[in-house]
């Protein structure tokens, strides 16, 4: 039986061991690190987002901005919030919630970020940073992923980890990171010829496709490790009418009868999002503070 990776725990010690850093920079400063949260809409899942990100971030001594705008705002009005926010000295680390309604390219509102406000990693400088191994402010799911994967194995190098899905916001990233770690990484997709034997080959297997238990018992090798990234709500009936259940990419029943540890949906990757989201902001307003911090993952 596979071990569980408790990620909501390691979320509250990394939080924890945060904490001094935001006193440091606090004192240095005259200011806490401030993030801003743009919510654009009514999307249940985004708003779920939000509101936990907002709670960790005052729980961790934070100042937390948040602006909820509603879903017919137009993408010049986002941008001008995006110009204030960038010229906004208490507010060190900006977060646009995705998606974004249709009227709005996300991409263009990504690129209007300052890089050094950028505490998603999403920006092209911070993305070309990473992938050219220099110091950048990393995606935060990604960077959660690899804090869970050291912990639970440590040394990294040789393994095969193989990536399934893409993303410039997990896939792409998670495999710059492996890289870093000195890990042979495969990236796997929906063209990729045999999705089965690419997995069973993984040592490490971080699945992040968005298709709910895709990830199959006989598609993993025994005793690997498996980071489910997915995020999926579907009908449980069995609970009642218009019931659903979170589930994640990975079939965690059969999954866990032969990996050596596997992340839990929920209570495995999610939490170390927003906790790496809260690492990202007081990094970012260390650096733009001038002030120094030691920060140990």
């Amino acid at each position: 039986m596979a071990k569980l990776i408790d990620g909501k725990g390691f979320s509250e010690q990394l939080v924890d061991r945060l904490k001094p850093a935001v006193a440091d920079i606090t004192k240095a400063t005259g200011q806490p690190p401030g993030l801003a949260v743009v919510l654009v809409g009514e999307d249940p899942a985004s708003r779920v987002y939000v509101r936990n990100k907002t709670e960790r971030s005052k729980a961790a001594g934070l100042h937390s901005a948040e602006y909820r705008l509603p879903a017919e705002t137009s993408q010049q009005e986002v941008l001008k919030l995006i110009d204030q926010l960038n010229r906004d000295a208490s507010i060190h680390g900006i977060l646009v919630q995705l998606p974004l309604p249709p009227q709005i390219e996300a991409a263009a509102v990504i690129q209007a970020i300052d890089p050094a406000k950028d505490v998603d990693g999403f920006h092209i400088v911070n993305a070309g940073l990473l992938a050219t191994g220099q110091e950048a402010l990393v995606p935060c799911t990604p960077w959660g992923c690899l804090l869970l994967l050291r912990d639970l194995l440590g040394d990294m190098s040789g393994l095969n980890a193989v990536i399934l899905g893409r993303s410039n916001i997990v896939g792409k990233p998670m495999a710059q990171l492996l890289l870093a770690e000195n890990a042979t990484v495969t990236i796997a997709h929906s063209r990729s010829r045999d999705l089965p034997g690419l997995c069973r080959s993984a040592d490490i297997l971080v699945a992040a496709v968005g298709r709910p238990e895709m990830v199959k018992q006989d598609w993993i090798k025994p005793g690997a490790v498996v980071i489910d990234v997915g995020i999926n709500r579907v009908p449980a009936p069995e609970r009642g009418p218009d019931k659903f259940r979170l589930t994640g990419d990975v079939d965690f029943a059969g999954a866990e009868q032969v990996a050596a540890a596997i992340t839990p949906v929920p209570g495995g990757v999610g939490p170390m999002t927003i906790a790496c989201l809260l690492r990202n902001t007081i990094v970012a307003a260390a650096r733009q503070g001038g002030v120094a911090i030691n920060l140990t993952d």
